[in-house]
């Protein structure tokens, strides 16, 4: 038995490559455990938003634990990187409430959306247009698209917990007479607190600390806050209805309307890959020769497979996880960080009693802290823009604000493209007037036109 054991523990240092990269077997999986801590919020997060889009909260606790098994398998045994992937944060929200809630476009057609942008991730991965598009796409421009989508995250967070309750004259702050809104207000101290102090999973441990305060606090009504499930564990069963939910007739009746979007889902899971994923080589020291990262098309290739994988199975974009930065800091630095990751979210599926359980009240903090993270490319913008580049600065304060003001993404993205189109011809500054940008321009007006056709774009 000790023998075999050897040969196990030898068979998986050669293929992951565990001794050369100076890491240990125990190493990996504490750095594998560090990083399932860090992203498990989304068991529950990610479900709690594809509601919003009439999805069953149960079918989608299923297909995002089989999601991020898939994504971050893929991640470990194509590229073998310490990254792990799942359904992204900012991919969902539009899916549910922009596309789905907003444009009154149904599931089926939007998963063919997530499909179509996933396959255009591949297919981009297998060729040398990948740096092209990073090199012809203004970098005020990707950081007003994050910006604005942080917005949008923050704000569904404020009123999903009931810290904003709109009204006819716009939004104002919850009753703080609620004893609801009063422990949404509490967990967003917590899981702020437990973030700046970089505590390991901080945010699964606010969601869980105001899941079970939520059993002592009631709403004006009488009613608890949470309510416990029937029961704590329970085999789980995957809900194969959801299985290829595609509904191609439907993307193509519709195809003015629903391309912008698409195109979004591709960019947006494009550049949060690049971004997230040379991060996290860099933090774990894998780089060749000349400092670049040690990223090659499989990477790419498997965070887009991730993304059609996750459509196939029913969820919005699945894309590589920044919080696996907190696993290459324990010393994770091969695909083996993924592999016990998946594990872990495998073994995770029997609590899905509990994770239905969790109120919204519980997962708004993180909403709110994941919007106002995304805002801090606002700064960066502003630094990266040279004297004189207004478009640099107002683009991305105008999509944060139409966002805002109007909680319509796809306008917002739409005008902020616009305006630094016409500020950069009008400064003179062909070099930032891409073929790629007036490509995107040419689609958001189409966009533009038939959404207004349709009754403010709404």
């Amino acid at each position: 038995m000790r023998h075999d054991g050897a040969g196990v523990r030898g068979w998986i240092d050669r293929t992951f490559h565990v001794t050369r990269r100076g890491s240990t077997l125990a190493r990996e999986l504490v750095a594998g455990l560090t990083t399932f801590g860090a992203m498990a919020y989304i068991m529950i997060v990610n479900p709690a938003i594809m509601a919003l889009a009439g999805l069953d909260r149960h079918d989608m606790i299923m297909t995002t634990i089989a999601a991020s098994v898939c994504g971050s398998l893929l991640m470990a045994l194509m590229a073998n990187l310490p990254i792990a992937l799942a359904p992204a944060m900012s991919s969902n929200l539009v899916f549910a409430q922009v596309v789905v809630v907003q444009m009154g476009v149904k599931p089926s057609v939007a998963f063919t959306m997530v499909l179509i942008g996933g396959l255009a991730f591949v297919a981009l991965s297998l060729t040398r247009w990948r740096q092209r598009i990073v090199m012809g796409f203004p970098i005020p421009v990707r950081n007003g698209i994050h910006c604005a989508i942080g917005a949008f995250i923050a704000h569904i967070g404020m009123v999903s917990g009931g810290l904003a309750v709109g009204g006819a004259q716009g939004f104002s702050f919850g009753s703080l007479h609620d004893p609801a809104v009063l422990l949404g207000l509490a967990g967003l101290f917590l899981a702020a607190t437990l973030q700046m102090l970089r505590v390991p999973a901080g945010m699964l441990l606010s969601i869980v600390a105001v899941t079970v305060a939520g059993c002592f606090v009631r709403h004006p009504g009488g009613h608890p806050v949470t309510t416990l499930p029937a029961a704590w564990l329970e085999w789980p069963h995957y809900p194969t209805n959801m299985l290829f939910p595609f509904d191609f007739h439907g993307f193509l009746s519709h195809i003015g309307i629903v391309l912008p979007v698409t195109i979004y889902f591709f960019l947006g899971d494009f550049f949060d890959a690049t971004g997230t994923m040379m991060a996290v080589t860099r933090r774990a020291g894998l780089t060749v020769e000349d400092g670049q990262p040690l990223l090659g098309r499989a990477a790419f290739a498997a965070d887009g497979t991730a993304s059609v994988i996750g459509s196939v199975l029913g969820t919005s974009t699945v894309s590589a996880y920044l919080e696996s930065l907190v696993g290459a800091e324990a010393g994770g630095r091969t695909g083996l960080v993924g592999v016990t990751v998946a594990l872990l979210f495998l073994l995770s599926s029997v609590l899905w009693p509990v994770i239905t359980a969790v109120p919204a009240v519980a997962t708004a903090p993180v909403l709110v802290l994941v919007g106002l993270g995304m805002l801090s490319d606002m700064g960066r913008s502003g630094a990266q823009s040279g004297d004189g580049d207004v478009g640099g600065v107002l683009a991305p304060l105008l999509m944060v604000l139409v966002t805002v003001m109007t909680g319509n993404f796809m306008v917002s993205l739409a005008l902020g493209l616009l305006l630094y189109t016409v500020l950069a011809v009008a400064g003179r500054r062909w070099a930032e007037v891409t073929p790629i940008l007036l490509a995107l321009d040419a689609v958001f007006v189409v966009y533009l036109v038939l959404a207004s056709g349709m009754g403010g774009g709404s």
